[in-house]
């Protein structure tokens, strides 16, 4: 991410590293993507359905994703991106953009403002810059690899708890699944018959945000998307957290499970959901 490149102000034409073209396209992407999130917010909105009745799609998120790519497109015409409601737009570029335009869509639709743009930049297939912004709460988290985490420019960390049974968790539902061994009511119901309090927020960018500054000391979820995790998950490592798949290897946004800790309760929840405590 050394790369110059080229930034125009009026006549004049300046010459700038790379990762800063990046994060000042990302910064205003996010921006974009949130003033939209504002304006439609608690207003009406036309809203449909996609796999389920409660899988929903709104107004906001497409006009959201719009703005988005259309920051990004003017700085970076030829980036990839895939997009929550847009899919894939393919090129040859090893630069991704990650983008869910409303994560918590279904709280959005309700008033709920627990909602927020999440964008995560990938660089020859490794996480380098994430957003998650709650314009609604006010909330913009930023995380650089390499170079920590914040929110609302202030550092973050990740909670020192260290006892899983003291521990305050989060996690999320997936809209349909098929009753197999381990799912999520069965992994949700060890949690709750061992008197672990356990949360459900409806948003896994939000959720790994809140796990990234402290307020969680775990989340863990059977099936997420990349433009759910792209950025959350960069925001936890960054924050000195840990992040794995359930069987305890490195994280990948393209595979479905996701076990996001403040690192010190890591092996013994994954304990936990694996049924083996």
């Amino acid at each position: 991410m050394t790369s110059p490149g080229e930034l125009r102000i009026g006549h004049l034409k300046f010459t700038i590293d790379l990762c800063d073209m990046l994060k000042a396209t990302l910064l205003k992407a996010a921006h974009a993507g949130g003033q939209v999130i504002l304006d439609y917010f608690d207003g009406s909105f036309e809203i449909s359905s996609k796999s389920s009745v409660n899988d929903l799609v709104t107004a906001a998120d497409k006009a959201s994703e719009t703005a988005i790519i259309a920051v990004i497109r003017e700085t970076f015409p030829d980036h990839y991106i895939l997009s929550e409601e847009a899919g894939v737009l393919d090129t040859a570029s090893t630069t991704r953009w990650i983008i869910d335009p409303i994560d918590g869509t279904v709280n959005f639709a309700n008033g709920v403002p627990i909602c927020a743009v999440s964008i995560g930049v990938e660089v020859n297939g490794v996480m380098e810059l994430g957003v998650v912004y709650n314009p609604v709460m006010k909330e913009f988290f930023f995380a650089e690899k390499g170079q920590g985490a914040t929110l609302n420019d202030k550092p973050i960390h990740v909670s020192v708890k260290d006892d899983l049974n003291r521990s305050f968790l989060v996690t999320g539902f997936p809209y349909h699944w098929e009753d197999m061994p381990n799912d999520p009511m069965v992994v949700f119901g060890r949690f709750i018959k061992a008197g672990v309090p356990v949360r459900r927020l409806g948003s896994a960018a939000i959720d790994l945000c809140w796990v990234a500054c402290g307020r969680f000391d775990g989340f863990y979820e059977h099936s997420l998307n990349a433009w759910d995790s792209a950025a959350g998950y960069l925001m936890v490592q960054e924050a000195g957290g840990q992040v794995t798949d359930f069987e305890g290897h490195p994280y990948s946004p393209y595979q479905p499970k996701i076990l996001a800790t403040n690192g010190k309760i890591h092996q013994a929840l994954l304990k936990m959901i694996n049924g083996e405590e």
